[in-house]
């Protein structure tokens, strides 16, 4: 199981009750988050769950509404004791725009990993795989997808048939790796197909496009951005290249997901709930996100 938290929900400024982007994932204890704008350290000190065990931090893009909460966030990390390195992700000129801010906070008590992100790569934080793909923006933006993987159960009827004792099952499920009578046994021999793992989707400031469709194929969740819940503000959206409510929701259905968190509202968008039918008649399972909201995903069985 893992769990995820809307850190901030707000678009382009923040609202009073409303912080700029940001989401928390944490695992086995171990936190990711995801954009940190301005507000992102008072609304995640309400949330509860701590600043030292952030491992990873990843960026969608450059704006100043998903990344002027970093320097804060990086001194809170760095009061609560922490001394491990920090990984930092993100679209390429991610180290060029991180420095700029640490003049102001220098002598930080961990040291930062840069993973710059333009082909596509193997990349994990906390026993997260993270893929992504561009998204449609004005500057250079990314869309990601967090996925946990599950192994498959423990065939004991494979076990027994390569003559593997009882008491060393623990040991090569654990490990992985077994070596027994000089003969070496791995954990694909006595394992059956992975099984379904847990799966998060997260796209803000972009327009619809094909490849987001596939990056949140059957999500437990899609965490979208609907900058406009009026329709009528299509051409809008077009212009600034964001999303309606409508347009997520059509999003959401094509790609399968289980549930669908509407974020990053804009300032004009006071009462987003007025407008949740614009995706609840597209895609039913539609929430509209609030600072602090949260749930646990489970294996589903």
């Amino acid at each position: 199981m893992l769990d995820v938290a809307l850190v901030g929900t707000g678009g382009m400024m923040p609202m009073p009750d409303r912080f700029l982007s940001s989401m928390m994932i944490r695992l086995n204890g171990r936190l990711l988050l995801v954009d940190c704008g301005e507000g992102t350290q008072v609304s995640l000190k309400k949330i509860g769950w701590g600043f030292k065990t952030i491992d990873a931090i990843v960026f969608t893009h450059y704006h100043a509404d998903h990344i002027s909460g970093l320097v804060g966030m990086l001194l809170a990390i760095a009061n609560a004791g922490r001394e491990e390195k920090i990984k930092l992700i993100g679209p390429k000129g991610l180290k060029f725009v991180v420095e700029g801010l640490l003049r102001i906070a220098q002598d930080l008590s961990f040291e930062i990993e840069y993973i710059e992100l333009e082909e596509k790569t193997n990349i994990n934080a906390i026993g997260l795989d993270i893929d992504f793909v561009p998204a449609v923006h004005s500057v250079k933006c990314l869309s990601y997808s967090f996925s946990l993987r599950r192994k498959g159960k423990f065939d004991a009827e494979k076990a027994k048939a390569l003559d593997i004792p009882k008491k060393l099952w623990s040991v090569i499920q654990k490990q992985g790796v077994l070596e027994y009578n000089g003969e070496k046994y791995t954990a694909d021999m006595v394992m059956g197909s992975e099984r379904k793992g847990i799966k998060i989707a997260y796209c803000t400031d972009s327009r619809p496009f094909d490849e987001l469709i596939g990056l949140a194929s059957n999500a437990d969740l899609l965490v979208c951005e609907g900058m406009y819940g009026e329709n009528e503000k299509k051409n809008k959206a077009l212009e600034n290249k964001h999303m309606l409510f409508s347009e997520a929701a059509q999003i959401a259905s094509m790609a399968g997901v289980k549930e669908l968190w509407l974020t990053h509202f804009s300032p004009a968008l006071s009462e987003p709930e007025s407008f949740l039918t614009n995706a609840s008649e597209i895609f039913p399972n539609t929430l509209v996100g609030y600072d602090g909201m949260s749930k646990t995903i489970y294996f589903e069985d």
